[in-house]
Order: C-alpha cells, then structure tokens, then sequence
C-alpha cells in the first residue's frame, strides 16, 4: 500500500513515516500543511493519506473533502488528538476511512491501517462506539421512501456496527466471506455510503436499525 503521510508537526510524522516503512508500507511523501497534502495526494496518487484532522493553510477535513472531490479513489484516514465528537461524525460524513486517534499504541495503529486492504473501516471499538452514540443523538430522517435492505442485510450492518471484520462476520454468519463481500457491496450502493463506517451511519439516521443499549 502506497502511503502519503500529512502531519505538521515532524517528530510525529517522521515516526509514523519510520513506523510504516518497518511494516512493509510504501510511504511516498511527507507534507506538514493541508494544502500540501492535496497537491501531493494528486500529484502521487496514493491508496491511502493519512491526514492530521488540524493543519495549517487547510484544514484536515477540507484537505480531505477536497482530495475526495478530485480523486475518490484515495483513501483517507484522519489522525487526530480531538476528543470532540462533532469532529469524528464530519471526518466519517465527509467520506473518511477512518478515524485514528494519536494515543493508539503502534501496534494498534498499524492493524487499522492494515484492516483498510480487507476492506474495514480504520476505526477502533472505542471510536466506533462514539460514532454510534453521536450518531444515534441526531434527528432521524422520515423513514417512507429510504434505501430498503433485506432482512440479511440488516443483521449484517449490525455485525459490522460492532466493529466485527469480514470473516468474523462469516462465522457468525455461517456464510463464506465472499458472500459478506457482496452483501456489503449492496449494502453501500443501496445506502449511498462510501464505506462501512458511513454505511452505518446511514442506517442508523435513516431508522433501520437500532444498537442495543
């Protein structure tokens, strides 16, 4: 996976750089402002920016909604220290990956990144769960005439709402992971989502499903 790494402040960035490149990730550029971070991330092409949700000249998630208008095939994946919710629900909404928080240990950090490959959302079970909580606080849309998922699909969602991977939902699922693969495809394409985490978000504010608790 080809990585462009976007951080102003140099120590961290330079040791998220040398921590990806011990992983076996190909990072292809630094940048420390959110302007720089959109030149690159067009000029390079990466699969994934890993993006400081604050920056100078831009903001993280201008610089992100910006590379996601001109290439929607770039990945991109906030880093932040912000423990304010309205910043993890508009990262998400604007179309983000995912959602790392700069306390995760470096093992954590690079099993999120390495969940992107697979398909999974880049969030932790504690992000998730806040995400969940944030979401499930706003005012839900009228229900007549919103996206219509299946019975599966919706138990499905729910699995992934949980923060379960891929194959763990095929054994919950006594189903082959290829067959979660295309039940999510669906599930994205019936609700307009750009990913899991968005998808969720979708259900949650569109009432078909409730989370326990």
């Amino acid at each position: 996976m080809r990585v462009l790494v976007a951080d102003d402040h140099s120590l961290f960035r330079d040791g998220v750089v040398s921590l990806l490149e011990a992983a076996g990730f190909d990072v292809v550029g630094q940048v420390g402002d959110g302007l720089a971070a959109v030149e690159a991330a067009l000029q390079l092409i990466p699969d994934l920016v890993l993006m400081d949700i604050t920056m100078p000249k831009l903001s993280g998630l201008e610089a992100l909604r910006r590379i996601r208008d001109e290439a929607p095939g770039i990945q991109v994946v906030m880093l932040t220290v912000s423990d304010d919710d309205s910043d993890l629900l508009e990262s998400i909404q604007s179309g983000a990956k995912g959602y790392i928080h700069k306390s995760l240990s470096a093992q954590e950090f690079l099993d999120l990144i390495s969940g992107l490959e697979r398909g999974e959302a880049a969030l932790s079970r504690k992000t998730a769960a806040r995400l969940i909580a944030g979401l499930e606080n706003k005012p839900r849309p009228e229900e007549d005439g919103g996206p219509r998922l299946t019975r599966r699909e919706v138990e499905l969602l729910g699995l992934v709402a949980d923060g379960l991977s891929n194959k763990a939902i095929a054994q919950a699922l006594s189903v082959s992971e290829n067959t979660v693969k295309y039940h999510i495809r669906n599930i994205l394409q019936k609700l307009g989502a750009q990913n899991r985490a968005e998808a969720v978000a979708h259900a949650i504010r569109a009432g078909l499903f409730k989370l326990p608790g």
